[in-house]
């Protein structure tokens, strides 16, 4: 245990090889606490990841070295949590509507179709069409009058929208880095 708190105190101090330690302690921990919640390989392997980022990310944030294994199972819990709300369908959904590529030979033009409508197909049809809306110039009092809301909930759903479509875009860009 005094071994993992050091680790942790170098790792904050910017020790690469010290966190690099950490995440792979981690690692096992992360699939059999994911493996033993929801059994199907590949989605643990991406909550294991997605976890360990979470560490990554947060371990300067860590005040207490001794809670790191705490620290590291709400990060865990988290993805878990989020993964049954569904965020991680986002890329299930940016991976359909892709458009099909027709030969090997045509990368620019496919390339050329890979753009933020593919994003926007990630969206609800009511957030895309108002997100069209505002895009066409339609102030947010006009779009609410339109689609029979409130001014409030129309700019709430453009944030949400335009969130979304950030997360949406990245994956895309990871997922295809081309």
């Amino acid at each position: 245990m005094d071994e993992l708190i050091d680790l942790v105190h170098r790792a904050q101090a910017g020790d690469q090889p010290a966190e690099e330690q950490i995440l792979i302690r981690l690692q096992p921990v992360f699939q059999r606490f994911f493996r033993k919640r929801l059994g199907t390989k590949t989605d643990v392997d991406d909550l294991v990841q997605n976890s360990l980022l979470r560490i990554h990310r947060g371990l300067t944030d860590l005040k207490d070295p001794e809670k790191l294994r705490g620290f590291a199972m709400k990060a865990a819990f988290f993805e878990l949590n989020d993964f049954y709300r569904g965020r991680y369908s986002i890329r299930e959904i940016l991976l359909e509507a892709l458009p099909e590529r027709e030969s090997e030979g045509d990368e620019s033009a496919y390339l050329n179709r890979l753009d933020v409508s593919t994003a926007l197909n990630g969206l609800t049809p009511k957030a895309r069409q108002i997100i069209v809306l505002r895009e066409q110039g339609y102030r947010y009092e006009e779009i609410a009058s339109m689609i029979d809301s409130t001014e409030a909930a129309v700019k709430m759903q453009v944030k949400r929208a335009f969130k979304k479509l950030r997360k949406l875009l990245i994956i895309l860009i990871v997922t295809f880095p081309w």
